[in-house]
């Protein structure tokens, strides 16, 4: 019987999809890595697949059972969220899939809340001695001024305010919008850090990536380093409870003092994550040895430093479409 892998809003994560596909044939030759979209005509990644389905969107009332008879239908045995939205209800009816033989590779429903929602992530961090931006009222503020949405995603809604001239009733009334302290990143280094725990929640490998360049809320430029990110990262989140497989964490490191803020993680694959990869961190070859052939993960730190990757545009091609 086939172990086929299913990575979920496929969309354009390519490398993410031959990643999996890579390591698990490497593992058992017959087993295939299939994708779903919304519409996965116009996604390239469902094209790099070994086959692909159109789903509904996650928000559907019937949206795990769909996803339930698409993984029968293909006798899927791992299931790879890709996006913050599909998180919490994968994590909501993980017993439900585990009962259909389905493993959706997801932290806890109480990690994932906390992860969604940036105010109980700034407590997470702070419970865990994590330096956080000073979060300020609505009233009681000081300039510059960095506003986000507690829940938000893809740098949407995300505002630098220098003087109060700039603000707006928007700004004041929303009440999805948080007023931070603003890190300069003139004086600051963003890293984004992918780590990878175990089903028991505990940290098998952190790859700290620095962010040198970022296009449309994603990493395009981005080098390897072991520094003390990795080591605060050992030290603060060895362990998390509920966190299981991938998860993508944002810290901001000040170059003159050393002092590293906690901004916040996503509990899934990033799309920067293909440096990781490159680098040794192999996630995918992690996910598959766990979960489907039971064994024990080791700690592991054998990822090259100080690789560069530079991203381009490449294109798949679909011949005869009708669209």
């Amino acid at each position: 019987m086939n172990n086929n892998v299913l990575i979920t809003s496929a969309g354009q994560r390519v490398s993410l999809v031959r990643a999996f596909q890579k390591e698990l044939k490497s593992l058992d030759k017959e087993s295939k890595v299939f994708t779903v979209d919304l519409n996965p005509v116009l996604a390239p990644a469902c094209h790099v697949s070994d086959g692909y389905k159109s789903i509904s969107r996650v928000d559907a009332e019937d949206y795990i059972e769909e996803l339930i008879s698409v993984c029968k239908s293909l006798n899927i045995k791992i299931v790879i969220p890709t996006i913050d939205t599909e998180l919490l209800i994968l994590a909501k009816n993980r017993e439900k899939l585990y009962d259909e033989g389905i493993k959706p590779i997801v932290s806890s429903s109480e990690f994932v809340e906390k992860c969604r929602d940036k105010r109980l992530i700034n407590q997470f961090f702070s419970e865990n001695g994590i330096e956080i931006p000073v979060q300020f009222t609505k009233t009681e503020f000081s300039f510059p001024l960095f506003i986000k949405p507690y829940d938000g995603s893809l740098s949407k809604d995300i505002f630098i305010i220098n003087q109060k001239s700039e603000l707006t009733d928007y700004h004041l009334n929303n009440p999805k919008l948080m007023f931070m302290e603003y890190l300069d990143q003139k004086d600051h280094v963003e890293y984004t850090v992918d780590a990878y725990y175990n089903q028991k929640g505990y940290l098998m490998c952190a790859v700290p990536r620095k962010r040198i360049f970022i296009r449309a809320g994603e990493i395009n430029k981005g080098v390897t380093n072991k520094n003390q990110v990795l080591i605060y990262v050992k030290e603060k989140l060895a362990y998390i409870k509920g966190a299981r497989g991938c998860l993508t964490m944002q810290f901001f490191l000040n170059q003159s003092t050393g002092k590293i803020y906690g901004i916040e993680i996503n509990p899934r694959f990033g799309g920067g994550y293909p440096l990781s990869y490159l680098s040794g961190a192999n996630y995918p070859k992690l996910i598959i040895e766990e979960y489907l052939f039971n064994k024990k993960i080791d700690y592991f730190e054998d990822w090259e430093d100080n690789l560069l990757m530079l991203r381009y545009d490449d294109e798949i091609l679909v011949h005869n479409y009708e669209g």
